[in-house]
């Protein structure tokens, strides 16, 4: 049986409601309850939280896009009213990242709140997100690989309502966009599993985790894309996944300083 998915969930009137909207929006309503939740736990408390995420939502989704358009603005030239469509797709998860910790950080300092505690309670459901944000991705038909074959795809016991979502134009690609997905899975259970045994014992390790993590595998599935943003003859998120990485390695080298007082 063939699924086919179209990037419009329903249109009523002049109003055309997008599949990867409805994904972006679960995704934020998701973080939003379970971290609030944690918040609530962890002595940040819900309220806090609550204001916080409700300034970084538009802070994240400006940041993807403005992200988006520096590093592929030539396709905005001439038609700059398309860079408000978002909902079309081209968000970029490195601009909300970026742009939502600094964010954070000026937050947090501002409410007198840990930055590091806030961060923790934030990551694991920022890398659930990403793992749903890539469905909107699949529908989208974006975020994909080279060229390949049917049978190989098969042969990777890749569900078929998925191999044919990665037939464009008569030809099937790698689905990089399940890729990351699994990985970014894999991340949040990670993340959890640290979560329950530290409990927030060791702040800043959750996020330092989500850095080494994601940017790992993000460094090598963006290798298989073909959709990249340059600079210049290096994708953009390759450079930005190996800062990330160094800076989770550094960043636990050097809170190990303050971990060593805790018991």
């Amino acid at each position: 049986m063939v699924i086919k998915m179209h990037r419009e969930l329903i249109t009523i009137g002049p109003i055309t409601i997008y599949w990867y909207s409805v994904i972006i929006i679960t995704a934020i309503v998701i973080g939003i309850y379970f971290s609030s939740k944690k918040a609530e736990k962890n002595g940040l408390g819900k309220n806090f939280l609550l204001d916080l995420i409700f300034y970084l939502i538009p802070v994240g989704v400006l940041g993807a896009r403005i992200y988006y358009v520096i590093f592929n603005y030539s396709v905005f030239k001439g038609d700059y009213l398309s860079i408000f469509k978002i909902w079309e797709g081209g968000l970029a998860i490195y601009g909300a990242v970026i742009s939502s910790i600094i964010f954070i950080i000026y937050y947090c300092k501002k409410k007198n709140k840990d930055i590091y505690l806030t961060l923790d309670t934030l990551v694991p459901y920022l890398i659930l997100g990403q793992a749903m944000g890539r469905w909107g991705n699949f529908i989208n038909k974006e975020a994909h690989g080279a060229i390949t074959t049917y049978e190989h795809l098969k042969n990777l016991h890749i569900p078929n309502f998925i191999i044919e979502g990665m037939k464009i134009n008569g030809f099937y690609y790698i689905p990089t966009f399940l890729y990351e997905s699994v990985w970014c899975i894999i991340g949040f259970i990670i993340l959890l599993t640290v979560r329950k045994k530290d409990n927030f014992k060791h702040t800043g390790l959750l996020l330092y985790i989500y850095f080494i993590w994601y940017g790992i595998g993000r460094l090598i599935i963006e290798g298989l894309r073909t959709d990249s943003l340059y600079l210049g003859v290096f994708r953009i998120s390759q450079i930005v996944s190996i800062i990330l990485i160094l800076i989770g390695i550094i960043g636990i080298i050097y809170r190990r300083i303050k971990w060593k007082n805790i018991k």
